[in-house]
């Protein structure tokens, strides 16, 4: 009597340990029942009575699938190829199981249709300088269609655009002309603007009685400092007209004293 009870605690304790399983704090498990879905199982041990009873363990990590290399042809006729990686995790476990066979292909198939589907009907200059705005639309569709599967899409990242070798020098020879416009743009106005400032500088100068010659000194003192230099002074047409009429006056002073000695 004694030898059976001890086998009969034996095999208890056996069938307990097989029963018990363990699910991870990042776990979710999802328990059916001789088929049918009955409880879902938190952090912890757990006891599972095969082969009544089957738990599926589902990660509720963060995810990141990459997407590989799509052949996609721009609304412009630009043949192309573009990769992503796209951030998701398990918002409900219990749809992960029974909504989806397997979720994690699921959800690369349908990034890899989404994303031709979205870069397809946008033009090349929009993919290459509107990439984030792509990217929210994408992870819109993605998360819109994988709710239902118990899913949430955190994030949508396109990473690599390809372009044929020819389109690529064609692009760059672009960015070079703009480059050169810009350049001769600038150059006009600083033409510009220093024109209007020689303009008001000279009319200060025209304005100001012998701010000219004044000028004129300062430039022959900064000139003078380098005795390489040969400097060709061009006189002032103030001073020209000051030895003429010192002339003026001389002749006249002449012809008074003329005048007085022949009376």
């Amino acid at each position: 009597m004694f030898g059976l009870l001890i086998s009969v605690l034996i095999i208890v304790v056996v069938v307990l340990l097989l029963a018990i399983r363990e699910v991870k704090q990042y776990e979710r498990g999802v328990v059916l029942t001789l088929g049918k879905f009955t409880s879902l199982r938190n952090p912890g041990w757990s006891l599972i009575f095969p082969p009544f009873q089957r738990m599926i363990k589902v990660d509720l990590r963060v995810k990141a699938v990459d997407v590989p290399d799509q052949k996609v042809i721009t609304k412009d006729n630009v043949s192309a190829s573009i990769n992503a990686v796209i951030y998701y995790k398990v918002s409900d476990a219990s749809k992960a199981v029974l909504e989806v066979e397997n979720f994690f292909f699921a959800v690369s198939q349908l990034a890899q249709t989404t994303m031709r589907n979205i870069v397809g009907g946008a033009e090349l200059d929009e993919i290459l300088s509107q990439r984030e705005k792509l990217s929210e639309r994408i992870q819109l569709i993605i998360d819109a269609e994988t709710d239902k599967w118990g899913i949430s899409v955190e994030n949508v990242e396109l990473k690599d655009f390809f372009l044929p070798d020819d389109m690529e020098r064609t692009i760059a020879k672009q960015a070079e002309a703009e480059r050169e416009r810009r350049a001769v743009i600038i150059k006009a106005e600083g033409e510009v603007a220093a024109a209007e400032n020689m303009a008001k500088a000279a009319g200060i100068l025209a304005s100001a009685d012998g701010a000219l010659h004044l000028r004129t000194l300062q430039s022959l003192n900064d000139l003078s400092s380098d005795q390489s230099n040969t400097v060709v002074f061009a006189t002032p047409i103030e001073v020209l007209r000051a030895f003429e009429g010192l002339k003026n006056w001389f002749d006249a002073d002449t012809m008074k004293k003329t005048m007085s000695d022949k009376a």
